[in-house]
């Protein structure tokens, strides 16, 4: 490769770091080409990418975008996940992946800006999906209101059917 080749690249890939909310590092030793495609497909359905990458270049990558704390995980062959918009599902897809073919290995990453070892992927990866946390944290955040309004309702029809019982009784009093 050209050294020219090489500073593009460098680029692209620092470019790439940059921009990574969070992202994913694994070694893909053993895996063939057909398994590494299957594999891109399945993180591309979950919003992130994943790219081969080697490790003087990625190093020199990570230093210019500020990402200096991911050369530890850089060693032997590396792949890095770019985790889209749900590093839950990218870490969820990295690590079902990862326990059907036992060559993947995820090594660790970078979440905002804090490197996180591989123990710390699969407690992510069981998190459930972002939509069913934020269905969660919605209902929790309701339940007292719905609680309020249930309440309100009660005192509010119980005063309407005893003003209703009232109006009976005047009804009958003024009828007999």
């Amino acid at each position: 490769m050209l050294r020219k080749d090489k500073e593009a690249l460098v680029a692209e890939i620092a470019e790439l770091l940059k921009g990574a909310e969070s992202l994913l590092i694994s070694d893909y030793r053993g895996l063939s080409v057909a398994e590494l495609s299957e594999l891109r497909g399945k993180l591309r359905q979950s919003g992130a990418s994943f790219r081969v990458v080697k490790n003087t270049l990625a190093k020199i990558a990570a230093e210019r975008a500020g990402r200096d704390a991911l050369a530890p995980l850089l060693t032997g062959p590396t792949a890095v996940t770019i985790c889209g918009e749900d590093a839950v599902a990218a870490a969820k897809a990295l690590a079902d992946y990862a326990r059907l073919h036992q060559a993947l290995v995820v090594r660790g990453g970078l979440m905002a800006d804090s490197v996180v070892d591989a123990a710390s992927v699969k407690t992510l990866a069981m998190l459930p999906p972002r939509d069913t946390l934020l269905a969660q944290v919605v209902g929790t955040m309701a339940a007292p209101m719905t609680g309020l309004v249930t309440v309100l309702q009660g005192t509010i029809s119980g005063f309407v059917r005893a003003l209703g019982q009232v109006a009976e009784q005047k009804a009958a009093v003024d009828g007999a």
